[in-house]
């Protein structure tokens, strides 16, 4: 049976990861804002599509593999900083675009967008350590079964992020068009994202966090 503290600890990072501008929110956010509310929630189910792939690799213990090869996590940590960098550096860039600003995009079929939304998941960072390093430290073998106490910390996980996400979804709209009229707050908003991804992809590097075998 799972510990109510580690499940309101899940939920807290859960709750803080999702708030936290990364890869999943500027893509959701963007094509919502050029294509419509019915592609962003296409996309998050991509993303939804994702986080099952995390789910089913830690309760199938890979974590153990990554525990036992630290250097497999380290690559994985270092592809993930990258990957964050690379998004700070293109919307910190001079001529760079804030998720929230509409701009002209092709629209993608049902397929694209899914495919897109899960990609896009699976290259984030934040879950791929939340999953590997984090859940993991709330399972207590003396609990009971620890394949049974991943799967449900990771559902509370996936329940916050697309609940937050379709939220998202559904205000980046209105987001969109109060930002439009307001440069000033648009940039803003650039830089911000931009700074903390920027510093995601530092902390990211130096967390000396390392997977906890389940």
């Amino acid at each position: 049976m799972i510990q109510l503290t580690a499940v309101l600890g899940v939920a807290s990072v859960a709750l803080g990861m999702v708030l936290t501008p990364g890869p999943n929110m500027m893509y959701l956010v963007s094509r919502t804002v050029s294509q419509g509310r019915r592609a962003g929630f296409i996309s998050l189910t991509g993303v939804a599509a994702g986080f099952a792939v995390y789910l089913a690799a830690a309760t199938a213990g890979i974590t153990a593999v990554f525990a036992m090869v630290p250097a497999l996590y380290l690559a994985l940590k270092l592809a993930g900083a990258a990957y964050l960098v690379y998004l700070a550096w293109k919307t910190l860039r001079p001529g760079g675009i804030s998720a929230f600003a509409p701009e002209t995009l092709p629209a993608d079929p049902t397929r694209k967008l899914f495919a897109m939304g899960f990609v896009t998941n699976l290259l984030n960072p934040k879950i791929a350590i939340m999953y590997m390093a984090l859940i993991p430290q709330f399972v207590v073998p003396a609990r009971g079964s620890l394949w049974l106490q991943s799967l449900g910390l990771g559902a509370v996980q996936i329940v916050i992020a697309i609940t937050v996400n379709g939220l998202i979804v559904l205000s980046a709209g209105a987001i969109a068009s109060f930002l439009g009229g307001r440069p000033l707050w648009l940039r803003a908003q650039r830089w911000v994202t931009g700074s903390v991804l920027g510093a995601m992809a530092a902390l990211v590097v130096t967390d000396r966090a390392r997977p906890v075998p389940v």
